[in-house]
């Protein structure tokens, strides 16, 4: 595998053909003063004005309370982090708009009312609106004046999007549209004042997408959903009944709908990757102050073994979710930045950015909404009975997290985009699969040479477990593509196998990549929990990459070949035994003695 230092030459989804040096990635902990001071500003926003009326928001019984709340949040500048300041914005960086929504994290139902406005309502008018409709539209959604929401799901189209029956029909005059169908699980439907509009003209196979005001009338509402969690969110069915929509608000040109659905979804996964952690991060300090509170036999739960572990066990996860999230984050910037230097127009470069690394947007979605699950999981066990009690705090975070594996795209749908944009790519020539597999393979049928691999230096054994790691998915890839061809997209459970190294391969690598460069920033003594950590993960990933692929490999595999294949994996697992138990003891006692989960930013 090559090694690469230009960032220019960085493409999405080849890290797992390529080895990456940890002075290439961004790491939390770099984050500047300037920055840090808005996350605490978003902090002490989330601490005055979400907190303290958690109950009263989830109620929903005042109807103006969260609509006052997303006006504060608009005055202090939250709404517009991505728009550019000529439209009232802060125009802020891609990996600040990505800090902030982790932040926003742990503001229970309304990470979902911002995440809905900042990204899916606003995004799409940003970098797909004309001039005239950017003007019109973005100083108001950026300090709060309007809330937006995103139409884009029907009762029968929801992971197949562009099967959606909602038409919009020209007028004869040419001047506006008459649309008319149904949405649902729309956020931010009840008090939205700008509706991004989905629909089919005439019998065009795409989408074409539309800025709708409320005003324009035409629009109806079902009551507010009774979901299972994110309760204080505003969640509708809308019906658009003959909306009279003035031609100049398509956004974007005509069947390019669709286009601009999965461009903003890339957008969404990657911020909702970040969006889990602040919650993580809240989830574990309740947690492990309420061990260090509760007493049973006459002493604190947290002194108990199997208690660390699940604390411990709950940080690894958010570390390794923060540390891919940001390294995802950073490479879309430094991508923008390239193509903006190289001439592309700003709006444009962004949405390239993006589409470039859309891999790592649906790695960040997926690990990040199963890192939540686990982390409130845990939270619940680690309060035993109270944790089942409304009263304690983890039975709401435990149903708010629920949905983060669903909307943006599933899991599994994510899982095998992931794995076919992969292959596409592959196929195109975009990243050179095909070849390294290749190599793999005649690895397999040749005499095995082992290397010596000098231990005293820090993560020489971890690199080469990930360097093996890597091998895994290229063998079992490469040999899935040549056995089933035109029929692996149809084959889910092989996708979903691949997916599921592929997401491992990610975010050990990026863990670790993380703990070196700040052990060459601080010395290996003050990292020793950041490096535990990351030991504590790569058992964890060597063990379900084995599993994923041994599974894969039975189910397309027989006879000679199957040996071999398994003989490999064998030899590509393989890794020197890691005391967990004492690794996660010294992350925990780490965190029972500060009381919080201590690792973001330093």
């Amino acid at each position: 595998m090559s090694v690469l230092t230009d960032k220019k030459s960085i493409k999405g989804g080849e890290f797992i053909v390529r080895e990456t040096e940890a002075n290439e990635v961004f790491i939390p902990e770099e984050f500047s003063e300037e920055q840090k001071m808005m996350a605490q500003a978003c902090q002490d926003f989330i601490d005055t004005e979400i907190t303290p009326k958690v109950e009263e928001i989830d109620s929903m019984k005042d109807p103006e309370l969260v609509p006052s709340i997303f006006k504060k949040a608009g005055d202090l500048g939250l709404l517009g982090i991505s728009v550019p300041e000529n439209y009232n914005g802060m125009g802020m960086s891609f990996n600040t708009g990505m800090l902030i929504a982790d932040i926003i994290g742990a503001a229970g139902s309304f990470s979902t009312t911002y995440g809905a406005h900042t990204g899916i309502g606003t995004l799409p008018i940003l970098y797909y609106g004309n001039e005239a409709q950017k003007q019109k539209y973005l100083p108001k959604l950026a300090v709060g004046e309007w809330a937006a929401c995103y139409c884009l799901t029907e009762p029968d189209a929801g992971s197949d999007a562009n099967s959606g029956k909602t038409k919009a029909v020209l007028s004869e005059d040419g001047s506006h549209y008459k649309i008319t169908g149904q949405k649902m699980w729309i956020s931010n439907a009840g008090f939205a004042d700008i509706f991004i509009v989905f629909a089919k003209i005439e019998d065009d196979k795409n989408l074409t997408a539309f800025i709708v005001e409320k005003g324009f009338g035409g629009i109806t509402m079902n009551d507010e959903e009774k979901k299972l969690g994110i309760k204080g969110s505003s969640t509708r069915q809308v019906f658009f009944n003959d909306c009279e929509v003035p031609a100049e608000n398509m956004l974007s040109e005509r069947g390019n709908g669709f286009k601009i659905a999965v461009n903003i979804l890339n957008i969404g996964r990657v911020k909702l990757g970040a969006g889990v952690l602040g919650g993580c991060r809240t989830t574990i300090s309740h947690a492990t102050n309420y061990a260090n509170e509760r007493k049973q036999f006459g002493v604190s739960i947290s002194s108990f073994g199997a208690i660390k572990g699940k604390l411990a066990e709950m940080a690894a996860k958010t570390y390794v979710a923060e540390s891919l999230c940001y390294r995802a984050g950073q490479n879309i910037e430094d991508k923008i930045n390239d193509l903006v230097a190289d001439g592309m127009d700003d709006a444009k470069a962004k949405l390239k950015g993006v589409e470039q690394f859309a891999i790592e947007c649906a790695i960040a979605k997926i690990h990040g909404s199963e890192a939540l699950d686990y982390v409130v999981d845990q939270g619940v066990q680690i309060y035993g009975g109270m944790g089942y009690s409304a009263d304690a705090p983890m039975e709401r975070a435990y149903r708010d997290a629920r949905i983060a594996r669903i909307y943006e795209g599933t899991n599994e749908i994510n899982r095998m985009l992931m794995v076919g944009m992969l292959l596409k790519r592959a196929m195109k020539g975009e990243i050179d699969i095909y070849g390294p597999a290749m190599d793999v393979s005649k690895e397999l049928t040749s005499v095995p040479t082992f290397s010596t691999i000098d231990k005293s230096v820090l993560f020489a054994g971890e690199k080469e477990v990930i360097k093996n790691l890597k091998k895994v998915f290229l063998m079992v890839g490469g040999k899935a593509a040549m056995a089933l061809q035109d029929r692996i997209e149809d084959e889910q459970e092989v996708m979903m196998n691949l997916a599921d190294i592929l997401i491992e391969v990610y975010a050990f690598e990026s863990a670790m990549l993380r703990t070196e460069k700040l052990v060459s920033q601080k010395g290996e003594e003050a990292c020793a929990d950041h490096i535990a950590m990351t030991q504590i993960y790569m058992s964890q990933a060597v063990e379900k990459i084995n599993a994923a692929a041994k599974e894969a490999i039975g189910s397309f595999t027989k006879g000679d070949e199957q040996k071999v294949m398994l003989m490999g994996l064998k030899r590509f697992t393989k890794m020197d035994l890691v005391n967990v138990k004492e690794l996660r003891r010294q992350v925990a006692e780490t965190m029972i003695a500060k009381g919080k989960y201590p690792y973001f930013f330093g």
